[in-house]
């Protein structure tokens, strides 16, 4: 299993997602506060992850210390309510 600093992020948060896992990368997809985002995990001479968490409509790349960049912006949305 890939992403699990993000996975821990997202539960810690109460965000429900889905998990996938192809050739290795992992992918996350989820809703926060009715838009959808993704954590699109790739390796290409380097691992990295392709995600919109910055701006819903925008995607970028994101290498290096990556699960644990986007873990902390997770981390910073507000908390979502029981149930949602």
């Amino acid at each position: 299993m890939r992403l699990q600093i993000v996975q821990d992020a997202l539960k810690k948060k109460n965000i429900k997602y889905e998990y996938t896992e192809i050739d290795g990368c992992g992918s996350l997809d989820f809703l926060f506060r009715g838009l959808k985002f993704h954590v699109w995990e790739y390796e290409d001479r380097v691992w990295g992850a392709e995600t919109n968490i910055y701006e819903a409509g925008r995607s970028q790349d994101i290498e290096g210390n990556y699960e644990e960049v986007i873990a902390r912006e997770i981390l910073s949305w507000p908390d979502m309510m029981p149930g949602s």
